[in-house]
């Protein structure tokens, strides 16, 4: 690429990102003897949205940083449940970064079924240290992961 002074590309950071829509089928597995999706599968639903949520930025939920192994514990979560699901319906969640802190992400998700409300959940984790025996420690959010993630308009959640 050749051209006149000042014509050279520019790596461009691309743009903070406040949320991700995934989908997920209700697997036989995720239900219970009255054929619901067990109460607790919706954790494990918000766990899996929020690591496609860091992979789609290039990252993992645990890596290396400046020599240390990094990870997201988590110190809260709650789930509302609205309307039951159940086997094998596709449910179709949205997560939103409903908080950026100095060292945590709140999270917030949002469950559907052809339109249908079925929970609301929040799951809050903090950047820490993860060395050895020692206790996780809390930790700056990494610029790098940081840089690329923005608080959700949370007005039009319903």
């Amino acid at each position: 690429m050749s051209g006149a002074a000042g014509d050279t590309p520019r790596d461009t950071p691309p743009a903070p990102v406040s949320e991700l829509r995934t989908r997920r089928r209700i697997e036989f597995a995720d239900t219970d003897l009255a054929g619901l999706v067990h109460f607790a599968r919706f954790f494990v639903f918000m766990e899996t949205a929020e690591h496609e949520l860091l992979r789609s930025l290039g990252h993992e939920v645990h890596r290396r940083w400046q020599g240390h192994r990094i990870g997201w514990p988590r110190v809260a979560a709650t789930c509302d449940y609205l309307s039951p699901a159940r086997f094998p319906e596709v449910l179709d969640i949205r997560v939103r970064v409903a908080r950026k802190g100095t060292t945590s992400m709140t999270y917030r998700f949002d469950f559907e079924h052809e339109g249908r409300r079925v929970a609301v959940g929040t799951l809050t984790a903090v950047c820490c240290r993860l060395d050895g025996a020692d206790p996780p420690r809390a930790i700056p959010i990494p610029a790098d992961i940081a840089d690329r993630l923005a608080e959700s308009d949370l007005e039009d959640a319903q």
